[in-house]
């Protein structure tokens, strides 16, 4: 039975002098030092009374602290449930009664929103704090803790992380992620992008992500890598570390933003090996202006909460524009109509197979059944088509998702959140075509009549209630939406209504 941390670990802990993790203000970790404070941090957890399989849901800034808290979640047995800095009061409340964490670990200016959310619980979670400099009450519980050597035991089935991901109904799923699902994932990405101990990451993305606590860290932990960490993207930055490191991962928006930057050229990126992007889709036009600025070309492929990473464009080999390469070993795709498998050029909706894919969603067992199929594959509700050759490119949603920023936004949560503001009559969201966001979120707004609307008074009162990368970045006031003869609006018209 391997944990998920002894995996990533064992071979690194062989040689526990390594540097490990570098903050901006040059404090260095060595493996060494990673073992001690993951075993302080699984025993502070396993103090306050937690047992395998209990969850700890943190919502904290990313420090080295935060980092080693999850590793200790995965050393104790723990659930690890990662919340994106952002979400607001009404959001956290949802994710607290659904999953019932035994520990919550929050920034001290949550603290009492935290404490308010689990006065309604049946089961009120243990609170704690932790601030960007590593302070709070948690460290006080790492202080007192009797450190927890070893590990404990986890199968390939047992739940690792619940990551929430954003409903088409307007509530969120919690995909259940195993230790088999990690260490598979892992293994897999160390190999096909050739990570070795010489490698030296890039690390901007933040760690509520699975971008960044998963695809960017393991496989890092298992070659025994090093990680320059730095608590956010900043292009200026980056540009200044790049030949420090040999490895970036970035959503296209990093790459688009590198690229406004004048210094950014062969030289700057001489030491670089591999540039990686995800999350969402690179504009063909950033991925040539990338190479001809620089000389490299950008490895895209694609993941998802539910199954880590999916496909990639080859290291060795044509990594070609609009594309996502191959599926990696050990997952099987294929891309269907109906129960017909589709031609190449044929859209048709992605399905999946493999030790990457999740376990389900938590306590939603018909909403599991409903996307599985009844020969195990799973339905990723993305649109795709092969080339002649092989390759897979992402042609749609079939989800209505919208991806802006590198961050998944379902549009019927907004606009359910629209609705109920007064002199609201009805809305439609919809995702608009963006040169740094990707999409950009913009809603279109029917007033009641009589009522006086403005953008700025919505897009307030969305920010009022949910995360700052769900906020319309335009919200256009319409007399009504455009529907078919069903009724249903044409959200492709709103599209096109604003393309020049």
């Amino acid at each position: 039975m391997t944990n998920a941390y002894d995996f990533f670990t064992r071979d690194a802990m062989s040689r526990p002098g390594r540097p490990f993790l570098e903050t901006p203000d040059g404090r260095v970790y060595t493996y060494g030092d990673l073992e001690t404070e993951t075993a302080r941090a699984a025993g502070a957890l396993v103090a306050l009374g937690l047992a395998p399989g209990d969850r700890v849901a943190v919502q904290v800034e990313k420090t080295p602290e935060a980092l080693f808290l999850y590793l200790g979640c995965l050393r104790a047995g723990l659930c690890y449930l990662p919340l994106n800095t952002a979400y607001r009061a009404g959001e956290l409340g949802y994710f607290l009664a659904d999953a019932e964490p035994r520990a919550v670990v929050c920034a001290p200016d949550r603290l009492e929103t935290f404490r308010e959310l689990a006065a309604a619980l049946a089961h009120c979670p243990a609170l704690l704090t932790l601030d960007e400099c590593g302070g709070g009450t948690w460290r006080e519980a790492l202080d007192a803790a009797t450190p927890l050597h070893g590990c404990a035991p986890a199968g390939p089935d047992m739940l690792a992380v619940i990551i929430y991901t954003s409903g088409t109904t307007g509530r969120s799923k919690g995909a259940m992620v195993t230790h088999g699902n990690l260490t598979s994932n892992a293994a897999v990405l160390a190999d096909a992008w050739r990570f070795g101990p010489g490698d030296v990451l890039l690390h901007m993305l933040p760690f509520f992500h699975v971008h960044g606590l998963f695809v960017a860290l393991h496989p890092i932990l298992l070659a025994g890598a090093r990680v320059l960490f730095h608590p956010r993207f900043d292009a200026r930055v980056a540009l200044n570390e790049l030949p420090r490191a040999t490895v970036m991962m970035g959503v296209p928006t990093f790459y688009v933003r590198l690229l406004a930057e004048p210094e950014l050229s062969p030289a700057a990126t001489a030491r670089m090996r591999l540039f990686v992007s995800g999350s969402a889709p690179l504009l063909p036009d950033t991925f040539a202006q990338f190479r001809a600025r620089t000389g490299h070309t950008i490895l895209e492929r694609y993941g998802m909460s539910e199954a880590g990473m999916i496909t990639s464009n080859p290291y060795d080999g044509e990594r070609r524009a609009g594309t996502v390469g191959f599926p990696l070993p050990g997952v099987s795709l294929r891309v269907r109509e109906g129960e017909r498998d589709c031609a190449p050029g044929e859209p048709g909706v992605i399905e999946i197979r493999g030790p990457n894919v999740f376990a389900g969603y938590w306590r939603l067992p018909e909403k599991t059944r409903e996307d599985f199929t009844a020969d195990g594959w799973f339905r990723t509700g993305d649109v795709g088509e092969w080339s002649d050759d092989g390759y897979l490119a992402i042609v749609g949603r079939a989800k209505d998702l919208i991806i802006s920023g590198g961050f998944n936004v379902y549009p019927k949560e907004i606009e359910l959140v629209i609705d109920a503001m007064p002199g609201v009559l009805e809305s439609a969201v919809v995702g608009i075509a963006h040169a740094d966001f990707g999409e950009a979120v913009t809603a279109f707004v029917v007033p009641r009549p009589g009522a006086t609307l403005s953008e700025a008074g919505v897009i307030a009162h969305v920010k009022d209630q949910l995360a700052a990368f769900k906020v319309p970045k335009r919200v256009v006031l319409v007399a009504d939406l455009p529907r078919n003869a069903m009724g249903k609006v044409q959200k492709n018209a709103l599209r096109d209504s604003l393309r020049p």
